[in-house]
């Protein structure tokens, strides 16, 4: 199963996407939140004849956050060997954890906006993963999958300045708004096989992310288990994977993004979504 949300900003409406038709479920769960997932939206849902609800084709309106409010979005860092590499950092020997402001949250294909002043914005296609059902203390990685809804595409933009200089802080650097765009989709973990799939970014055509997920240095399942061991997760809570070797602050000179230019991003199997990148207007 496919869910996403569609719809002007505030405004969006709960989807089952399937081929190219969106299915509108809002008379049956109200939205894809933490609460509706709680209470069985996806059990609901599936059992549901979509061909008796209205629908429109997707995308032929706006795709919003294919969540709406979650409680956390938990990020994952250097967990690419690639990206290791081009940080000159050190391997770590246990996943590097950070929070971002689930704020930053965007619809998949909504303008990325440059901060005032900022030199040192930079991309980072991520696999998401997302929460379906309460995880604390998990015994094993075993365990994760049955907690585990789905999979959607995050891009995890970046302010290298804040994240890096300014006292080492990385959530300084991933908190400002429009910095998640994701989406188009959820892709329930019962119709996708995450750990070998295609994940790139490209940057005005140009490919600067090329990699798989199964070079994750820790794997979906040991992630959501370790993060069991010190945080509740609930359902809709987003999990950042990491991002590959590629992006703009490893390059010599470095690639920063720049207004004007344009952010694809797509892993396999769940699709693609496209970021204009834009200056603040205050």
């Amino acid at each position: 199963m496919k869910i996403a949300r569609v719809g002007a900003v505030g405004k969006e409406r709960p989807v089952v996407v399937e081929h190219d038709r969106a299915y509108f479920v809002d008379s049956l769960i109200g939205d894809w939140s933490r609460e509706s997932l709680e209470n069985g939206a996806v059990a609901k849902v599936s059992m549901a004849d979509l061909s008796k609800l209205e629908s429109t084709e997707f995308g032929s309106e706006r795709i919003g956050a294919p969540l709406t409010r979650p409680t956390k979005l938990i990020c994952v860092g250097l967990n690419y060997v690639k990206h290791i590499a081009e940080t000159n950092a050190a391997t770590p020997a246990e996943p590097i954890i950070f929070m971002k402001a689930p704020d930053s949250f965007i619809g998949p294909n909504d303008d990325v906006v440059i901060p005032p002043g900022s030199t040192a914005t930079d991309y980072e296609v991520e696999l998401a993963v997302v929460i379906g059902k309460r995880a604390l203390y998990l015994k094993s990685p075993e365990e994760s999958k049955k907690h585990i809804l789905g999979y959607s595409i995050s891009q995890d933009i970046s302010e290298r300045h804040w994240q890096l200089e300014r006292s080492g802080q990385w959530v300084k650097g991933k908190s400002f708004p429009n910095f998640n765009p994701m989406g188009p989709v959820i892709v329930t973990a019962d119709s996708i096989n995450a750990s070998n799939l295609h994940i790139w970014c490209k940057i005005d055509g140009e490919v600067r992310q090329d990699s798989h997920t199964s070079d994750l240095l820790f794997g979906i399942d040991h992630l959501v288990w370790y993060i069991s061991q010190f945080m509740e997760l609930f359902p809709g809570d987003v999990i950042n994977t990491g991002t590959p070797g590629g992006v703009g602050m490893g390059f010599n000179p470095t690639k920063y993004l720049r207004a004007g230019q344009l952010i694809e991003t797509g892993i396999a199997g769940i699709g693609e979504i496209t970021s204009k990148v834009i200056d603040y207007q205050a």
